[in-house]
């Protein structure tokens, strides 16, 4: 594989040496992390350890670009340090897998105003709600995937599919029902002013009912996003109703609502939004009101701490309603320190959950120092202060502080250019 990755970065480098109207660029990121989880994704109780883990991204990205034609290439290594296997004191045997090709595609020019994408690519659309980059996560998320990208009297319209096998089948369509094995989606886009953004998404995705039968299931998601930007005011808000059918051929009826408001006061910048994730009072009726947010962001919406991942089984089925404030003070341009709070509940209670919805309240407090162009260092320490509710929700009886420090480096740098 290494061999033919090589190969295949050789041939698009001596082809962009005699095509003299197109352009080579290679970019490189480095981004490792120390993270001190005591707490982390599960509370923390009375008797366990905190452990401490770095782990670290490495990537190396070639685009090449002519007049009718794009392709880039980035292969990436994602590893714990020390994840080594040692085989005896005079070397390395092996480490766990982790180089991966996280990006590999061709853009193709059709007639003036429109491209064919083609390959293994990131789909990030709006405030990355339903489809996002999932950049916390050091392996990130790229999509094989097939898009319309055109562009039509001020709108901006995408179209793509994208359709998902474990193997090289010779027969059924046989899938995992945790994933999702054929996604449809149409975004359309317009700016009307540099003031005012609004797109309009419709995601049509099917799941299979198990791993061992062929039936699809399609849960249609449609909804609106804007954003609004005045002077020292900002506006955001989605809305996505879906409807159609769960994994398991339940009716669904369910909905996502959020709302952010900002305001700049010279070198501090408060703010306020609301989240709101419906669930099911009763899991046993015949419609599903529990929202899934498909391929969106977990950790940039739903508190650092990470708890809230899969809402089937992280809520009991309830949904979640997050009401957070923030204050971000930029000391200058290159420092700023940033305070989160996220009150958490239950968007509903049912037989599963316990009957408070208060699921308790998160503090995030993150510096950022961008000390160059290319490179900035991210610090943050989070804890978390649980309810009654949530310790059930969990199975944790015995909980301590719950707390959680991480420390990022990011480095991200044009390495060669050539036109």
């Amino acid at each position: 594989m290494i061999l033919k990755r090589f190969i295949f970065i050789t041939v698009i480098s001596l082809f962009v040496i005699f095509e003299t109207q197109a352009q080579f660029i290679i970019d490189a990121q480095y981004r490792p992390r120390f993270e001190l989880r005591d707490g982390y994704r599960k509370l923390a109780t009375f008797g366990s350890v905190p452990t401490g883990v770095i782990s670290q991204r490495t990537r190396l990205s070639f685009s090449y670009q002519s007049e009718k034609l794009k392709i880039k290439f980035t292969p990436q290594d994602v590893r714990v340090w020390g994840d080594e296997l040692l085989a005896s004191s005079t070397g390395v045997y092996g480490d766990n897998a982790s180089l991966d090709l996280f990006e590999a595609y061709a853009e193709i020019k059709t007639g003036n105003f429109g491209w064919i994408s083609v390959g293994r690519q990131q789909l990030v659309y709006d405030h990355q709600r339903l489809l996002a980059a999932r950049n916390w996560n050091q392996n990130g998320l790229a999509y094989d995937a097939l898009v319309f990208k055109l562009g039509v009297n001020q709108w901006n319209i995408h179209a793509g599919s994208s359709w998902n096998s474990l193997d090289a089948t010779l027969s059924n369509n046989f899938y995992l029902p945790d994933r999702i094995k054929f996604l449809n989606f149409i975004w359309l886009n317009r700016k009307f002013n540099d003031k005012l953004n609004f797109s309009f998404l419709h995601i049509a995705s099917g799941v299979t009912e198990t791993d061992s039968t062929n039936t699809l299931h399609f849960r249609q998601t449609t909804g609106i996003y804007a954003d609004y930007k005045s002077n020292n005011l900002k506006l955001r808000g989605n809305a996505y109703y879906q409807y159609g059918k769960n994994k398991t051929g339940t009716n669904i009826s369910a909905f996502l609502i959020d709302a952010d408001i900002a305001y700049k006061i010279g070198k501090l910048t408060p703010g306020f939004g609301l989240s709101y994730l419906s669930g099911n009072k009763n899991p046993e009726v015949t419609t599903d009101n529990l929202f899934n947010v498909l391929y969106g962001a977990r950790h940039k919406y739903f508190g650092h701490m990470d708890y809230f991942r899969d809402f089937e089984k992280h809520t009991n089925n309830g949904g979640l309603c997050d009401i957070y404030f923030y204050l971000e003070y930029k000391f200058s341009k290159i420092i700023s320190l940033t305070n989160i709070g996220h009150y958490f509940q239950l968007a509903q209670t049912n037989a599963n959950t316990p009957n408070n919805k208060n699921l308790g309240y998160e503090n995030e407090l993150m510096l950022k120092y961008k000390f160059n162009d290319w490179g900035n260092i991210k610090s943050g320490y989070v804890f978390y202060i649980p309810t009654e509710s949530f310790k059930t929700i969990q199975d944790v009886s015995n909980d301590k502080f719950s707390q959680f420090f991480y420390l990022e480096l990011t480095i991200k740098s044009t390495i060669f250019k050539q036109k």
